[in-house]
């Protein structure tokens, strides 16, 4: 009867199966995929807070660019009263508005670091997102590992009640020492202790996945993309697109700096007005233009600021594309050493169980104990189990390798 059961336990096996078996095991998710997945887990994350505070800054930015005015008016009003002598005095009344004008090339600078301020929001949303995926990917990771060991532990678990109650009945018949019942119907009982701490990790993994996206079960697991590794980084990866991002918006900046070596000029246009007594009241408008001096005590400190932004983008950008490149070559390797240790674990898992077979086909015939007939199961059982861990970890290596390509679920 165990070796009824060892033989139906070897038709789980592979990658397939097991992802599905994996995904079936769960109540459906409304949404019904990664996608959305990833999406709940970043609507209910501090970095998607933070993106949003990154778009309002961006488009402030600018607005406040595109402004007529290089900053906000200011009205002036001024009022003056003269007593000449007694009984005749004269007032002075003078209202005027002062205007903030942009300097040449100024506007158009800032609007060009406003824009690559909102295109550097734009990427650095993306790029949260890609590591959000890796986390989600982290946590489903570790629900289908624990899902695999508690699906082994429950075969296992039935082949040695299988085991335990052909030995009771060949005790019975006199075949058997009552040793051998105790022995089997002993590890049966500590199979049941490993079967419950495989679901108390397996909850605690569904709890941990459930804090992360709020959903309570998880999508079907995504197909294992096609297609051959890049030599290289990726262009369009998010992360190296926002790097390259900040880095242009550093140098948007520097530019802007460059061309605000002084305060905004301002006009002031002034209305004038005199009254005096016994005499005709005076009138006028008058016009100036305010320009501040350009001193090296308030440009160099910004300008400073603005290079040293550039030089740390340029670094970063650097250091950007050498991590992605490294990071993409251990995932190409983790890939393939993830395929190979799954065909040597599927062929190890399969010899194992056809070994067990045989030797408790030899334990019906009375020419094996009763110990090398457990011990046999064990290991099939710890071969099927490691089986069907590398069979989920083969198909996330895959995933992880398109997310190291930059690829979004």
């Amino acid at each position: 009867m165990a070796g009824i059961v060892i033989r139906h336990a070897s038709g789980l096996l592979g990658l397939a199966f097991v992802l599905q078996a994996a995904a079936q095991t769960a109540a459906p998710v409304p949404a019904g995929d990664w996608r959305s997945a990833v999406e709940a887990a970043w609507q209910r994350s501090v970095q998607a807070a933070e993106a949003g505070g990154q778009r309002r800054s961006a488009l402030a930015e600018r607005a406040a660019a595109a402004s007529f005015w290089a900053g906000s008016p200011a009205v002036e009003l001024e009022q003056l009263r003269k007593r000449q002598r007694p009984g005749v005095a004269s007032r002075e009344t003078e209202l005027g508005i002062a205007l903030p004008l942009w300097l040449p090339g100024q506007r158009d600078a800032r609007l060009a670091a406003a824009e690559a301020q909102a295109q550097a929001a734009a990427a650095a949303t993306d790029a949260a997102r890609l590591q959000m995926a890796r986390s989600v990917l982290d946590a489903a990771a570790a629900v289908l590992a624990r899902r695999a060991e508690l699906e082994s532990a429950e075969l296992q678990a039935q082949a040695l009640q299988a085991l335990a109650a052909d030995v009771a009945r060949r005790v019975k018949a006199g075949e058997l020492a009552r040793a051998d019942a105790l022995a089997a119907d002993a590890e049966h009982l500590a199979q049941l202790d490993a079967q419950a701490q495989a679901k108390l990790q397996l909850q605690a993994a569904e709890a941990r996945w459930t804090a992360l996206t709020g959903l309570a079960a998880m999508p079907p697991p995504p197909p294992a993309p096609r297609g051959a590794a890049p030599s290289g980084a990726p262009v369009e990866h998010p992360l190296l697109r926002e790097a390259t991002a900040r880095l242009a918006l550093a140098r948007k900046r520097l530019e802007s700096v460059r061309l605000s070596r002084r305060d905004a000029p301002e006009l002031i246009v002034r209305a004038h007005q005199e009254v005096a007594g016994g005499e005709p009241d005076t009138r006028g408008i008058g016009v100036a233009l305010r320009i501040p001096l350009a001193t090296a005590d308030r440009n160099e400190p910004l300008m400073s600021a603005a290079l040293a932004e550039v030089e740390l983008a340029e670094a970063g950008e650097a250091e950007v594309r050498r991590r992605l490149d490294l990071e993409l070559g251990d995932a190409e390797r983790e890939a393939e050493a993830a395929r190979r240790q799954l065909d040597n674990e599927t062929a190890r898992a399969r010899l194992l169980r056809e070994r067990a077979a045989l030797i408790h086909t030899s334990f019906d015939a009375g020419q094996t104990p009763l110990p090398d007939t457990l011990r046999a199961l064990s290991q099939a059982a710890q071969a099927e189990a490691a089986a069907r861990r590398q069979a989920v970890a083969a198909a996330l290596a895959v995933i992880r390798l398109e997310q190291a390509r930059g690829v979004m679920p």
